[in-house]
């Protein structure tokens, strides 16, 4: 769930793997005495409060990066360390891009976690390496069928063997996210913002009201005549400080209900499709907002000013944004949240890119066993439950997930516009491929002149080329 590629749980879009090219043997055999060192000083916090096994147990490691899950498992640990007293367990946390430095450096010095929270836009690289160790085999682990979680969450962390690399930990979809107090200076209720459609000819009803919320600094609305486009006080969708070749929470969900699909296959695809006619209009319309002067040109807001700080500031009002967000989002001051469903689009329903973390186990650690122990107890009922009702995310099970629709409920907020998507099968899976640092390396470009206003959509079938052509 968690990117900000994207997964990065802060104020993520999906991050993306190290820039100038992926993770190679060479590369990663090649770490630096200074960066192998450097995971002797990650921040840990040890559960249970002692920073070492007691006498007679076996002690592991386990690493996560986002800071809002740590409290959530760290008490799902404790419990799993009273259950099982011959295994302590040592939780480090880290931020997300010291987190990929200091496990890739750990793989180095042979000295890193034996389990620990893993993100589609690494694994490939990572079972190409050889660092990760299948699951199958662990009797705790073989007991845990896919349909244990929501469907399709499996899938994305079985390797092209058949063997699986991940147990699912969580899972992400998209939605609207907007201020209360905003709609109803408009004149505007919830009730405006769901059940809208779209399409990429001219945007639908919901272009019509991103154009609504839109506002010049004379104060002229975007669906009124002499709105200076080029003098925008507010834009009606919020944007991020850039995006990706997933665009998990900025075009995908446009994209995805055109019928469009990444690559070739749910899975493991080897062609991708931005040469589709399909895709090319979506982009046209979703940059095109920028003339309109309904979405924000290409570096306006920029890493200090995300999403939900342009709706609490009245920059922007809308925004499409990731469930991991929430929390975030309804911590914002002077904001009321409200969260409504994305547009039905040309299919005939909404579209969400659908992503989740991954628990993998290191092909060092020398207990596997008791790493695949606890795995497997934090996706138990007993566990799902208790990280569900801490959760600022949607576990991977169906008691987890419940558990956290519940929480968020009991603090008066509806989440449904998230959960909905995947109780009725209106997802597209995260883009499951080899050479994803690469494609971002090539896409990159391409992203950011179409935001630019310098490429039309039907640029991007040269690029497309490029990308194809890491597969031959």
């Amino acid at each position: 769930m968690n990117s900000p590629i994207h997964r990065a749980r802060t104020a993520r879009t999906i991050p993306s793997p190290h820039s100038g090219g992926g993770l190679s043997r060479r590369r990663l055999l090649q770490g630096s005495a200074a960066l192998a060192a450097g995971v002797a000083g990650t921040g840990t916090l040890a559960a249970c409060g002692g920073a070492s096994a007691p006498p007679g147990a076996a002690q592991i490691d386990y690493w996560l990066w986002d800071a809002n899950q740590l409290p959530a498992y760290s008490a799902a640990i404790d419990l799993f360390m009273e259950k099982n007293p011959d295994v302590f367990v040592r939780v480090t946390q880290l931020g997300w891009e010291d987190y990929w430095t200091k496990l890739t450096a750990s793989f180095v010095a042979e000295a890193g976690p034996d389990a620990f929270a893993d993100h589609l836009a690494r694994y490939p690289e990572f079972l190409d390496l050889g660092v990760i160790a299948p699951l199958d085999g662990h009797e705790p682990l073989d007991a845990m069928p896919a349909d244990r979680f929501q469907e399709g969450l499996q899938e994305l962390w079985t390797g092209q063997d058949g063997k699986r690399y991940g147990l699912p930990k969580d899972y992400d979809t998209i939605a609207v996210m907007y201020d209360r107090n905003m709609l109803e200076e408009e004149g505007l209720a919830p009730e405006d913002v769901e059940n809208l459609d779209w399409n990429p000819q001219d945007g639908g009803s919901f272009e019509k009201l991103v154009a609504r919320l839109s506002v010049d600094a004379a104060g002229v609305r975007g669906d009124e005549e002499g709105f200076d486009p080029k003098n925008v006080a507010r834009y009606g969708l919020a944007a991020g400080a850039g995006t990706d070749y997933t665009g998990q929470t900025s075009w995908s969900p446009f994209a995805l209900s055109t019928g469009w699909t990444f690559t070739d296959a749910e899975t493991w695809g080897t062609h991708f499709n931005y040469d589709d006619e399909r895709f090319a209009a979506t982009m046209d319309w979703y940059y095109g907002l920028v003339d309109k002067g309904f979405f924000p040109p290409f570096g306006t807001f920029g890493d200090s000013s995300p999403e939900q700080v342009q709706l609490q500031s009245g920059s922007s009002a809308l925004a499409t944004a990731g469930s991991w967000m929430i929390t975030t989002f309804n911590n914002m001051e002077g904001m009321d949240l409200g969260i409504a469903p994305l547009p039905t689009g040309p299919v005939g329903h909404p579209v969400s890119m659908f992503n989740g973390l991954g628990d993998s186990i290191s092909a060092q650690s020398q207990k596997k066993e008791e790493a695949a122990r606890l795995i497997a107890f934090l996706a138990s009922d007993e566990a799902q439950q208790l990280i569900g009702e801490r959760a600022p995310f949607f576990p991977a099970t169906d008691v987890g997930t419940q558990a956290a629709v519940d929480a968020y409920a009991a603090d008066g907020l509806d989440v449904t516009p998230f959960t909905d998507r995947v109780e009725a099968g209106e997802t597209g899976l995260y883009p499951l491929v080899e050479n994803s640092a690469s494609i971002m390396t090539i896409m990159q470009s391409a992203f950011d002149q179409c935001w630019m206003r310098q490429i039309d959509g039907a640029d991007f079938a040269a690029y497309n080329e490029r990308v194809n052509a890491l597969f031959e």
